[in-house]
């Protein structure tokens, strides 16, 4: 099946390749008045778009220096309007007709000094804007932020609009589950592994974030139903640029994380490097009143639980594009982290005939190994391109625990040691086919394999020191997880006057085994599906769109929910392992949405799932243990209504006539921008005690700015009292973040003050059932928290004009959990 379904790929391939449309020559001559063609080398912005039917759809944009351009493009017939622009010239619009018989198009526009000051210069395709709405998605720039850029990228993505922490930890972004991409690549890692890499990925090292609401078939099936792209920074200069930078966070711990940033360009050469450490030092209470109602009475138990942290990590990011020739360039990107973190650790467990404690050190040693290899080929002048990516991940991770415990007197031993391991590989190809009368095609397909093993050693008799050498263990623990997956898409778009439409269908062939000493076989999942996703868009006019899609996902559950050795909290009384038995959890994504003006959106989704994946506390009959596991529920379906708006405070104190001003350039205006969402959880095969009416959640970040040149900004997420998911909210999660900041020595030296969890209200108060416990349980972090950052650029910071990129859309696949 695997065979046929290649060889018929390949041939459609071939009757594409073989159907493109002749292209048309363009030569734009674009003099201005006031400086001579042979000694101008002032910067021109070249926008070529198609207009009809009340819309327009852009089909080109260049950035060029003197007085001609000349490119060759795909077009169809119609009517076309050239737009050229720049710092230096007033904006100049023209028109031009291809008609069947159209090979070539001689353009003239004469252009004129521009006469406005600098502050009220447009300058076409470079408008900043902190968030701008799609109909596919929404990007949020971090580079101009400074609450965003100066912490670590985790910090970045809990701030963005729409982006929700649950009480089971899981992130959801308008109400679906979150999966994360780095520059498109896919990230295998889950759970707190997956957190901890990104609390090391610096946000001054991204230059945006793309969240995707509803992927389509290019897109990995393997996501539940959004995508969290961050996007880094990959600068371009002449010579040699660097920047240091140093983000000092303090409350009762200390938290340094100092980097320095090192790019530049050499002819068809660019690279970048990153190097920092990062010392953080935190605190994490978890507090849980467990009921277990097997026992009559019920008997309750009061377990406390403080853990002091200390990360320690040294990282060294580097990537290089070189370009081949004017239609490849190669990209190779390298990406090391090494961990030495430490966790001082107090837990009680308290009752009426029960006293018990337990004080221990764990240690995790971990060293994560990134390295990818892409190729890009732009195979005409039409828009046919080939990208070709190959990526390879290595974790190693060896983690340690030393416990004495005193069970009413009497004192015994908790001492484990485990070693874990993931090795993912994997080859992708994607191919897109652009046609005549606005229709294209792409197709593409991936091979991927995942092996995680876990050994974990446990022993509650020795109080040695060398326990993790002696062999000396009362009980082992092997877990193994392997993964294959094989996959083919294709995909076509097609433009009929004021609709787009795109359908898409993806194979995917998964081959999933799992292996434990805790389970007596070996649990086998050989899922072969197809994936059907559809858009269709709607445009009411050239600002307003309407866009409804439908999609079928599938998420395979992370590592860490299966894991047996995935315990954080282990004593007596308390254990947290994974559930090898969980099934694979799929997805009908339904989804109805309106945006307008890059800045407002306001839709619904729908999700029927089958095998929904929740995190519960349990125990067994007469048993006074309470067990955090993943459990599935057999059928959930979610409902979910949002809204995102901004208040432009320019408007209202400055006057319509400054706020004009001010649109062109976002990060020079004062504004508020607003995120609404309400979701409510239906489950069948699971109860959750208490009926469901839904919860709303709020969310505001705002820019203010002040004299001085200071930039203030600010951010406010408030999760109410109420039922979210299957757990009731007993007191509001909220918090609120302030930051100021300012340049100075143009530019080079950027200083921030910021306070986060302003009133240290951002902890957790939930109450959950499961099987034989009623659990309220509390959790909070030392949130408040203030930072010092500081950036200093050095070197030429001049932009090299020719730069190594070639444009060619990538479709990403792939992706992490955060969960």
């Amino acid at each position: 099946m695997k065979s046929s379904i290649f060889t018929a790929l390949v041939l459609l391939t071939g009757i594409f390749a073989s159907a493109q449309q002749r292209p048309v020559a363009i030569d734009i001559k674009c003099p201005s008045d006031f400086v001579s063609c042979e000694s101008d080398t002032n910067q021109r912005n070249i926008l070529i778009e198609r207009t009809g039917n009340g819309t327009t759809e852009q089909v080109g944009l260049y950035e060029t220096t003197g007085c001609n351009f000349s490119t060759s493009v795909a077009l169809s017939s119609g009517m076309y309007y050239v737009t050229v622009s720049g710092v230096a010239f007033e904006t100049k619009k023209t028109t031009f007709e291809v008609t069947e018989q159209t090979k070539t198009i001689t353009i003239d526009v004469s252009l004129s000094q521009k006469t406005n000051t600098l502050s009220e210069v447009t300058v076409f395709g470079s408008r900043k804007q902190f968030v701008k709405i799609e109909s596919d998605k929404t990007t949020v720039r971090v580079r101009e932020n400074g609450m965003l850029n100066s912490g670590s990228s985790l910090d970045a993505v809990r701030r963005l609009p729409g982006v929700v922490k649950g009480p089971g930890g899981n992130l959801s972004l308008n109400g679906k589950g979150v999966k994360i991409y780095i520059d498109g690549v896919p990230s295998i890692l889950t759970g707190t592994d997956l957190e901890n890499y990104l609390a090391t990925l610096p946000a001054n090292a991204i230059e945006k974030v793309e969240l995707i609401y509803n992927p389509g078939a290019a897109y990995d099936a393997n996501s539940s139903g959004s995508i969290i792209n961050i996007v880094t920074s990959s600068k371009k200069m002449k010579g040699i640029n660097a920047s240091f930078n140093i983000n000092y966070n303090f409350n009762k711990y200390q938290k340094p994380s100092p980097q320095v940033l090192l790019n530049g360009k050499q002819g068809d050469l660019s690279w970048q490097t990153m190097i920092g450490y990062n010392y953080i030092e935190g605190e994490n209470r978890n507090r849980t009143l467990t009921e277990f109602t097997s026992f009559n009475p019920a008997k309750i138990l009061d377990n406390d639980n403080k853990a002091v942290s200390t990360f320690r990590n040294f990282y060294w990011r580097t990537g290089t594009n070189y370009k081949i020739d004017e239609k490849s360039n190669l990209l190779f990107n390298y990406n090391l982290n090494l961990g030495n973190d430490r966790f001082v650790e107090t837990q009680s467990t308290l009752a009426e005939d029960i006293d018990f404690t337990n004080n221990g050190i764990a240690r995790t040693k971990n060293s994560n190994n990134e390295l990818s290899l892409q190729y890009k080929l732009k195979l005409d002048t039409i828009g046919t391109t080939l990208d070709v990516t190959a990526y390879s991940n290595l974790l190693r991770q060896d983690r340690g625990r030393k416990a004495m415990a005193i069970d009413n007197g009497t004192g015994s031993f908790n001492n484990s040691d485990a070693d874990f391991r993931i090795d993912n590989y994997y080859l992708k190809y994607d191919f897109t086919f652009p046609f005549k009368n606005d229709f294209s095609v792409s197709t593409g397909g991936k091979y991927n394999m995942v092996k995680v093993s876990d050994l974990g050693r446990y022993n509650f008799e020795s109080p040695t020191d060398d326990i993790f050498g002696s062999g000396n263990f009362a009980s082992l623990i092997d877990f193994d997880y392997k993964e294959n997956n094989l996959a083919f898409y294709g995909e076509v778009r097609k433009k009929y006057k004021k609709f787009n439409f795109t359908a898409g269908l993806r194979f995917e062939d998964y081959r999933v085994e799992r292996a434990a000493s805790t389970i007596a076989d070996k649990i086998e999942f050989n899922n072969t599906n197809f994936f059907p996703s559809v858009t269709l868009m709607y445009s009411l006019n050239d600002n307003m769109n309407i866009t409804s899609s439908y999609s079928r996902r599938i998420s395979q559950p992370g590592y860490f929910m299966i894991d047996p050795n995935s315990s954080n909290i282990y004593n007596k009384y308390n254990t947290s392992e994974g559930n090898a038995t969980l099934a694979p959890i799929f997805f009908n994504n339904y989804e109805l949405k309106f945006t307008a003006f890059d800045y407002v959106q306001l839709g619904t989704n729908y999700m029927d799932i089958r095998d929904n994946t929740q995190f519960i506390i349990s125990a067994k009959d007469n048993e006074l243990v309470s067990n955090r596991e993943f459990i599935s529920i057999a059928k959930t379906e979610i409902f979910n209504a949002y809204v995102n708006f901004p208040i432009p405070l320019d408007y209202f104190f400055k006057g319509k006539e400054e706020f004009t001003k001010r649109m062109s350039t976002i990060d020079k205006m004062n504004y508020i921008f607003v995120n609404l969402n309400y979701g409510k959880m239906m489950t069948k095969g699971y109860s959750s005690g208490f009926r469901n009416h839904g919860l709303m959640t709020y969310g505001a970040q705002s820019q203010i700015l002040l004299p001085w040149g200071i930039t203030n900004n600010m951010n406010y997420f408030i999760l109410p009292k109420g039922i979210y998911e299957i757990y009731r909210i007993d007191k509001p999660i909220q918090q609120f973040d302030i930051s100021f900041n300012k340049d100075f020595m143009d530019k080079k030296l950027k200083v921030g003050l910021h306070c986060f969890d302003v009133f240290n209200a951002n902890e957790v108060n939930a109450f959950v059932k499961g099987n034989n416990v009623n659990t309220h349980f509390y959790e909070k972090q030392d949130s408040r928290t203030f930072r010092i950052s500081l950036t200093w650029n050095f070197g030429n910071q001049k932009l090299q004009k020719e730069n190594t990129d070639i444009n060619v859309d990538k479709s990403n696949q792939g992706g992490g959990m955060l969960k």
